[in-house]
């Protein structure tokens, strides 16, 4: 006849108010309850009185729980929630970016409570998503899926974030693709030029005018197809940006000093055009169009309007313009340290030249 090993009974000592001792491990556990619901953690310390602080600060947070129907909210609508708060400080290109992390992080919830969410079903999200796609993607979900479960926490909904123990992907930081002088002057040419006819001209004629803006100040596109000519300040050779009704990035406006090839392109854009100060400088919002038509022509890489905001950094950088002041016109607000990282390393032609100026 087979005999059965009885279960091996896990011992507890109970060594004060809602504090228990594991007697096989000497660690430290709580056991609270609130709202007939019961909180059993382990407070991962053997040291009495370290376990005593941990508990109090467990007891707090237990304490500070929604009870009824206000417990009861469905990871979606909590996630719903944190959306609607967050709308009016996001731009909208950024709010769709998070609606579209939320839309991703939903269905690993369905219509679970938000306090009943585990750390097996973040980590389900992981190995069944997080994986399929880029670092960048990866990072974006799970910072809203953090904030979320952090903001239940603020909310009393949650006694933890069961996220937590979920790490970054790195992202790398891919190449950027710049001009070389040489080709922005051909682009330019070419994007003017356009298929020759006088009527195709007219028509290209503001493309050229957005990229030569984008390459010349080092604006974002948002920021310079919104500035208008009260932004600009002959006098004292300087450009306002205000972002316009979206705003700049960092919501800050900034004034930077137009360099010879801006004043340039403003004085001959200002003579043509004889606009009102609530006029835009830039007529058209983009330049897509042209320039994707104009590089395939070129064979040149597809060159976007970011790359010539790239352009222009490096090409101060390389007329030895120091990163501080070329990251404060460019808007950023870190003293250079964004900078430093993406344009820390230049052009290869600028670095042959400038190693040959090195001497022992």
């Amino acid at each position: 006849m087979k005999t059965t090993t009885p279960a091996r009974k896990i011992a507890f000592q109970k060594v004060g108010q809602n504090l228990y001792r594991l007697e096989s491990t000497g660690g430290y556990y709580a056991l609270l309850k609130r709202a007939d619901k019961q909180f059993r953690r382990s407070l991962k310390t053997k040291d009495r009185k370290l376990a005593e602080r941990k508990l109090s600060e467990l007891r707090e947070k237990v304490c500070g729980l929604a009870t009824g129907d206000e417990a009861k909210v469905p990871f979606e609508d909590l996630a719903k929630r944190w959306l609607s708060l967050n709308r009016a400080h996001l731009k909208p290109r950024s709010y769709v970016r998070k609606e579209t992390s939320v839309k991703g992080i939903t269905p690993f919830f369905a219509e679970t409570m938000a306090r009943n969410i585990t750390p097996a079903q973040c980590e389900r999200w992981v190995t069944e998503r997080g994986m399929k796609f880029s670092a960048s993607s990866f990072v974006q979900e799970l910072d809203a899926m953090n904030a979320i479960f952090n903001y239940g926490v603020d909310q009393g909904v949650m006694l933890n974030n069961p996220a937590r123990g979920i790490k970054r992907r790195k992202i790398v930081q891919q190449p950027i693709t710049i001009p070389s002088r040489e080709q922005f002057k051909t682009l330019i040419e070419a994007i003017r030029e356009s298929d020759g006819r006088p009527f195709s001209k007219i028509l290209a004629k503001p493309g050229a005018d957005l990229v030569e803006l984008l390459a010349y100040s080092g604006c974002r596109l948002a920021e310079a197809t919104s500035i208008k000519w009260a932004d600009v300040d002959f006098e004292k050779n300087a450009v306002r940006v205000t972002g316009g009704d979206v705003g700049t990035k960092n919501h800050e406006h900034r004034t930077f000093p137009m360099t010879q090839a801006l004043r340039t392109l403003l004085l001959r854009l200002h003579d043509e055009q004889k606009p009102q100060p609530s006029d835009f400088v830039s007529k058209i919002d983009n330049a897509k169009k042209c320039l994707l038509t104009t590089c395939r022509r070129l064979g040149y890489p597809n060159f976007t309007h970011h790359d010539f905001r790239h352009f222009f950094a490096t090409t101060c950088i390389e007329a030895g313009v120091d990163i501080p002041t070329v990251s404060r016109w460019l808007g950023h607000k870190d003293g250079g340290a964004l900078a430093m990282r993406v344009y820390g390393h230049l052009r290869q032609e600028h670095s042959i030249a400038a190693v040959k100026l090195v001497s022992f």
